[in-house]
């Protein structure tokens, strides 16, 4: 169990970085520039209102064709898998998740990084979790050490990913939750 949440917890971090690079991309894309630089720019209202638009038609069709279930802030679709599905996520929710969210926000949408990156933690943990066939209680923990990975890479606090998992992802603070998502 311990080797599983070091996979998911690098692997969600790695995820939370490609959510940020993709981001970067689509501003690029769209606006010829990225992150802070954006705020600078003297862009044409045109382009100020079509690269949105752009954006939400493109997430749409994204979300209802790959997973529907990667639809929404993300925390409430997590938490949803932990209590009525033993934390079983689709592999392409992870996927989804990530593209929909860097479209969205990369082209300015009104929406923030922390539920996705929660969501694509825990769908690459429930992935870990089918393909080693572990039972629900363990595949719940894997979960909550792939929320935890992501939001501990996303703000650079460890401990605040863990605690976040432990407290809102799974509502348990038992020892055998503690340590893989602490590690991971």
């Amino acid at each position: 169990m311990v080797v599983a949440a070091v996979v998911v917890g690098v692997a969600s971090g790695y995820g939370a970085v490609a959510l940020r690079t993709l981001i970067s991309w689509v501003q690029q894309a769209g606006y010829g520039a990225a992150g802070e630089d954006l705020g600078g720019l003297d862009l044409p209202v045109w382009q100020i209102i079509l690269v949105p638009t752009l954006g939400g038609l493109l997430v749409g069709p994204l979300i209802y064709l790959l997973a529907r279930e990667a639809k929404g802030h993300g925390v409430p679709q997590v938490m949803e898998a932990v209590t009525v599905r033993e934390g079983a996520m689709r592999p392409r929710v992870a996927v989804a998740k990530m593209l929909a969210s860097a479209l969205t926000i990369g082209s300015g949408g009104s929406s923030g990084r922390e539920g996705p990156i929660v969501q694509i933690g825990s769908a690459i943990g429930s992935t870990v979790g089918q393909a080693l066939h572990v039972s629900g209680r363990r595949l719940r923990t894997l979960v909550g050490c792939g929320a935890a990975g992501g939001i501990a890479a996303a703000f650079n606090a460890p401990i605040a990913g863990a605690l976040f998992a432990l407290e809102i992802i799974l509502g348990d603070f038992g020892i055998s939750h503690f340590s893989p998502i602490v590690i991971s």
